[in-house]
């Protein structure tokens, strides 16, 4: 086998997944959603390989799922397909969904960032002051209100959601994993010690530890 210096940017890496797999990964046009554990699929095929590793193989897959162009295929694809482009399973109903929150989410932070600062003005300010004043005087009595949606936010899934024995904690197992606030479903790839990778419904690789993985 040729020796090769190992890829560094994770730019790079994708320029090795379109070039070794170019009926699954696409740039732009004709991207669509990869097989569930698609992953274990390309670490058998670049076994030995001395370009890339697994762990930039991860990074480089959560990159590519979490593209928009990415999204916006697992919203409007019917079926998700292999390495060679072959069609595989149907895209659930649950992943569109993921894929569309997760795309909003994505554009609302980007509008977000992209937003200019309007100028103050003095007028600006004084309203400021004067209404601050206000929400000050009416806060005392609206904080015991306002605190009890929180705490009752949690009750909704009280006794419904069970964490993941360690007994299955082990690897092709679905589960699913705690993003935040939210519950996504995935299936597990790596076990390694007290980290755990998994892929989830949109593909997106993630490191997590096991008392983030619960019983579907």
């Amino acid at each position: 086998m040729e020796t090769t210096n190992k890829l560094k940017d994770i730019n790079e890496v994708l320029d090795f997944l379109y070039q070794e797999f170019p009926k699954c990964f696409k740039q732009k046009d004709g991207i669509q959603p990869l097989k569930v554990g698609i992953f274990k699929d390309i670490a058998e095929r670049i076994e030995g390989s001395e370009k890339v590793s697994k762990t930039q193989v991860r990074q480089a897959l959560r990159k590519y799922t979490s593209n928009w162009r990415y999204l916006e295929a697992v919203t409007k694809s019917e079926f998700r397909i292999d390495l060679d482009g072959n069609q595989d399973e149907k895209v659930e109903q649950e992943h569109i969904e993921h894929a569309q929150k997760a795309l909003e989410e994505s554009r609302a932070k980007m509008a977000k960032r992209k937003k200019p600062q309007r100028p103050r003005k003095d007028g600006d300010t004084k309203s400021y002051k004067k209404n601050s004043g206000h929400h000050a005087k009416s806060g005392e009595k609206g904080a015991k209100v306002n605190n009890k949606p929180a705490k009752a936010a949690p009750a909704k899934r009280s006794g419904k959601v069970e964490p993941l024995p360690a007994s299955e904690v082990k690897v092709n197992s679905k589960v699913k994993v705690k993003l935040g606030q939210a519950l996504v479903n995935a299936v597990i790839t790596e076990v390694n010690k007290d980290e755990v990778h998994v892929e989830l419904v949109t593909g997106m690789q993630v490191k997590t530890k096991a008392d983030s993985l619960y019983i579907i």
